[in-house]
C-alpha cells in the first residue's frame, strides 16, 4: 500500500519541499526547520521529540499562512507564476513537520503521541480547509485557470493548473459561505474519529497470545524461536508470544496442526475492532459514514463513492462494480472447487470436521502438496528476508539500472531502519529507508512513504527519499528470517512502489512519483511483483539458509506450475472487502449497522462461509483511519488489469521481463512521469492500447 503524507495529515496541501531554503518562522524548531546534510538535506530523525510536534506544526502553519497571503494580496494580475507556482512552493514547513509526524504516528506510536495526536488532527483538518475554501486564492486560481488556453503552458504546467483547479473545486472552494463552513465543521469531526479508529485497532493489534509449545505443533524452528524470543523479552519465559499481526496469523493457520489453536489466533486476528468493548470500532464507523455522505451532498454529489472515484480511471462507482461483479462469480465458482478439494482431504483423514476459515490454508498446503508435490514450508528455508532484499535490489538494477549501496551516519527512527544511496546511470537518484520489523507502536500491514517527493528547483534536481515498511517477525539471535511466499510477494510489491517514487523526472513535486489516480497507483507495484517468481531472481537470492544451495530447478518448476493455486481463496478474500467498502459508501443516508451490514450483503453476494473478508469493517484502515481508499478499496483489482496486460507485454518480448525495451518504455512513460499526463493516456502510450481486461482472467486462472 502506498501511503501519501498529505493524504495522511488530511491536508490537500500542494506543497513541495525546499531543502536548503530555511524559512523565516521556523524558529528553534528542528522539525519544520530545512533539512541539513548530504543528498540535498535528509530527514532529522535523530532530532525528533514528541513534545515539539505541537508548537512545530503552530509555526508551520503560520508561516504557510504567511505564504497564502501573499499570494491572495498579490497586486499584480493573476499568473501561473504568481498564484499556480507560488501555492506549489508554499508549505514547506509544513511538508516537513508532517512528515515527521506521519513516520510517528505510524511507526513509532506512543500513549503520549496518540494523546497530541487527538488535539492535532481538529486544528489540521481546520487549516486544511481555512486554505482549501480561502475565497481570495481560489479566484486567483480560477482566473488563470479561465484562461488556460491563451497562456501557452507546457503539458506538464497544464496538469498542475488542472489538478490544483480541480483539486480546490472539490475540496469545496466554489461553495456557498454555509456550505463551506459546514464541510469545515465535517472534516473536523472526521479527523477525530479517524484518529480514534486508529488508536483503537492500534490497541487490539498490540495483543499478544502467550502460547505452550504443546499448543503450537507444526511450526517450524525458526517461526518456534522468533515467538520463544519475543515471549522471554516480555518476562514469559517458556512460553512463545503470538502477536495479533497477520505475518503471525497466517503460518499458525497454514501450519499448525492443534485446530483448537488455529481458531483461536484466527478469531483473535478477524475479530479487531469488533469486541464490544471501549476499543470497539462500529459506532465510529456508523458516524464516519453518515459524515462522508452529508459532506458529498454538500459538494454536489449523490455519494461519498460519486465523489471519490471521479477523479479515478473507473470515473464511477458504477465502472468499479461492473468490473468486481465480473470477476466475483468466477473466484468464488474456483473458491468451492478449493474447498471441495480440501474437504476431500480432510474426509481422507478421517478428521471428522467441516471445513471452517481457520482451515483453509492448512488444508490448501494439503492439496498444493498433493497436486504439485509443493508446500509451504519446502519454500520457506529459501525464502531469507536479507537475501530477498538483495534481489529485489538486483532486480530493479537489471530492469531499470538502479543501484543500491547501503549508507551509514544517516539519522534513522529507530535502529531496525536500514538506509540506502540509490543511483541511476552513474548519478545519484535518491535514498531508500527500509524499516522492515514489527514492534509496539507501529502499525500493522506493509507500506511505502515518500519522505520526499522528487521535484525541481529551477535546475536544481531535488532527490526523492523514500521508505518501506513491514511488519516481519524478528527471529532469535543469530537465526535467518524466513518469509512466506505471500509475504515475499509483498515484500516485492511495496518496493514497486518505492521505485515509482524513485523514478519520478518531473518538475513539480505534487505531480511526482505516486502522485496519481489511486487506481492506478498500484499497477506499478503490482507489476514489480512478477519479478520474485522469475528464474533469474529465484535462482540467484532464493539460497536455503542451512547449505546456502539455490532453490532447485525441479522447486522452481512447481512453484511455476502452482503459480494460479488457491486464487479463488485470494480474489475472494479481497474482492469481498473492496464490494462491502463500495457498497456501504452508495449506501448513501441509510442508518447502518457495519456488523449487520457486513453479514447481510456478504449473504446477498453468495459469500463462501469458508472464507472472511481480508479486511473485516471494523478494521478496515485503509477506508475508516482516513479518507485514503475511502470507495477506492477496488482500486487493487482496476490496478491489476492494468498490470496484468503490462506483465503480458514483459513476458512477450524477446527477453521477458529483463527486456530492456519494454523497461525502457516503462520507465519513459509510466514510472518517470508521475501524474504529469492523464494515466489512461500514459498507459495507451506504453502499450499503444488500452489494457485488455481478459489480461486479469488469464493471469488468475479464471479464463
Amino acid at each position: 500500500m502506498e501511503m501519501d503524507r498529505r493524504m495522511v495529515m488530511g491536508l490537500m496541501t500542494s506543497a513541495s519541499l525546499m531543502p536548503g531554503v530555511a524559512l523565516a518562522s521556523a524558529g528553534e524548531n528542528v522539525l519544520t526547520q530545512a533539512w541539513t546534510g548530504p543528498y540535498g538535506g535528509v530527514p532529522p530523525f535523530d532530532k525528533v521529540r514528541i513534545e515539539d510536534f505541537e508548537a512545530a506544526f503552530d509555526a508551520a502553519m503560520k508561516s504557510q499562512r504567511a505564504e497564502v497571503t501573499a499570494i491572495t494580496q498579490n497586486k499584480a494580475a493573476p499568473t501561473f507564476e504568481n498564484t499556480i507556482v507560488a501555492l506549489e512552493t508554499s508549505g514547506a514547513e509544513m511538508e516537513r513537520v508532517s512528515t515527521l509526524y506521519g513516520v510517528w504516528s505510524g511507526g513509532l506510536s506512543t500513549p503520549d503521541l496518540q494523546a497530541i495526536s487527538k488535539r492535532l488532527s481538529p486544528k489540521l483538518a481546520a487549516f486544511g480547509d481555512e486554505i482549501n475554501q480561502n475565497e481570495k486564492l481560489f479566484q486567483r486560481i480560477k482566473a488563470v485557470y479561465d484562461k488556460r488556453a491563451s497562456l501557452k503552458l507546457t503539458p506538464e504546467q497544464d496538469r498542475l493548473l488542472w489538478v490544483t483547479y480541480n483539486g480546490f473545486v472539490r475540496s469545496g472552494a466554489a461553495l456557498s459561505p454555509q456550505a463551506k463552513t459546514r464541510v469545515a465543521e465535517i472534516n473536523k469531526e472526521l479527523s477525530t474519529l479517524f484518529n480514534q479508529f486508529s488508536d483503537n485497532l492500534l490497541h487490539d493489534e498490540e495483543q499478544v497470545l502467550y502460547l505452550g509449545k504443546d499448543e503450537l505443533p507444526g511450526l517450524s524452528e525458526g517461526f518456534l524461536a522468533s515467538a520463544a524470543s519475543a515471549a522471554k523479552a516480555a518476562g514469559k519465559e517458556g512460553l512463545y508470544a503470538i502477536p495479533n499481526t497477520r505475518s503471525a496469523m497466517e503460518p499458525v493457520t497454514t501450519f499448525c496442526t492443534n485446530r483448537a489453536t488455529r481458531e483461536k489466533v484466527w478469531r483473535l486476528f478477524v475479530n479487531r475492532g469488533d469486541n464490544a468493548d471501549q476499543w470497539d470500532n462500529n459506532a465510529l464507523i456508523k458516524k464516519i459514514l453518515k459524515l462522508r455522505f452529508e459532506r458529498a451532498r454538500l459538494r454536489g454529489y449523490p455519494t461519498h463513492a460519486h465523489w471519490r472515484v471521479e477523479n479515478a480511471m473507473a470515473k464511477t462507482p458504477e465502472n468499479a462494480m461492473k468490473l468486481m461483479e465480473s470477476v466475483w462469480p468466477a473466484a468464488v465458482k474456483r473458491v468451492h472447487e478449493e474447498v471441495a478439494d480440501m474437504q476431500k482431504v480432510a474426509d481422507a483423514e478421517k478428521a471428522g470436521i467441516t471445513i471452517e476459515p481457520w482451515d483453509y490454508r492448512f488444508y490448501a498446503e494439503k492439496v498444493r502438496k498433493a497436486r504439485y508435490d509443493l508446500d509451504e514450508n519446502e519454500i520457506k528455508p529459501y525464502l531469507q528476508l536479507d537475501k530477498l532484499v538483495e534481489g529485489m535490489f538486483w532486480a530493479a538494477g537489471q530492469t531499470y539500472g538502479f543501484m543500491f549501496k547501503k549508507v551509514e551516519g544517516l539519522p534513522v527512527f529507530h535502529e531496525d531502519v536500514t538506509t540506502y544511496e540509490v543511483s541511476r546511470d552513474g548519478k545519484v537518484a535518491g535514498l531508500f529507508y527500509f524499516d522492515p520489523y514489527a514492534r509496539k507502536g507501529k502499525r500493522s500491514g506493509a507500506w511505502m512513504n515518500a519522505y520526499r517527493s522528487q521535484s525541481r528547483d529551477g535546475t536544481k534536481f531535488i532527490m526523492p527519499i523514500v521508505s518501506n515498511n513491514s511488519n516481519f517477525l524478528e527471529a532469535a539471535p543469530g537465526e535467518p528470517i524466513l518469509v512466506s511466499w505471500d509475504d515475499a510477494t509483498t515484500l516485492f510489491h511495496e518496493f514497486g512502489h518505492a521505485i515509482h517514487g524513485l523514478s519520478s523526472n518531473v518538475t513539480y513535486a505534487s505531480l511526482s512519483g505516486t502522485s496519481v489516480a489511486r487506481d492506478y497507483v498500484e499497477f506499478p507495484s503490482q507489476v514489480n511483483e512478477r519479478w520474485l517468481s522469475t528464474p533469474e531472481v529465484l535462482s540467484r537470492f532464493a539460497l536455503h539458509y542451512k547449505t546456502k544451495a539455490p532453490m532447485p530447478a525441479d522447486l522452481l518448476e512447481k512453484i511455476k506450475k502452482a503459480d494460479n493455486f488457491n486464487q479463488g481463496f485470494g480474489t475472494v478474500e479481497y474482492l469481498s472487502s473492496a464490494l462491502i467498502d463500495m457498497k456501504l459508501h452508495l449506501a448513501g443516508d441509510a442508518d447502518i449497522d457495519p456488523d449487520a451490514f457486513e453479514r447481510d450483503e456478504l449473504t446477498k453476494l453468495g459469500m463462501p462461509k469458508e472464507i472472511v473478508m481480508r479486511h473485516r469493517t471494523p478494521q478496515f484502515a485503509h477506508v475508516f483511519s482516513s479518507d485514503g481508499y475511502s470507495a477506492g478499496y477496488y482500486s487493487y483489482l482496476w490496478a491489476d488489469v492494468v498490470a496484468a496486460d503490462c506483465s503480458e507485454a514483459f513476458a512477450e518480448a524477446p527477453n521477458g521481463f529483463y527486456d530492456k525495451t519494454v523497461a525502457g518504455r516503462m520507465m519513459k512513460y509510466i514510472l518517470s512521469v508521475g501524474n504529469t499526463i492523464d494515466p489512461a493516456d500514459a498507459y495507451r502510450e506504453f502499450r499503444g492500447r488500452d489494457a485488455d481486461p481478459a489480461a486479469l482472467m488469464r493471469a488468475r486462472g479464471f479464463a
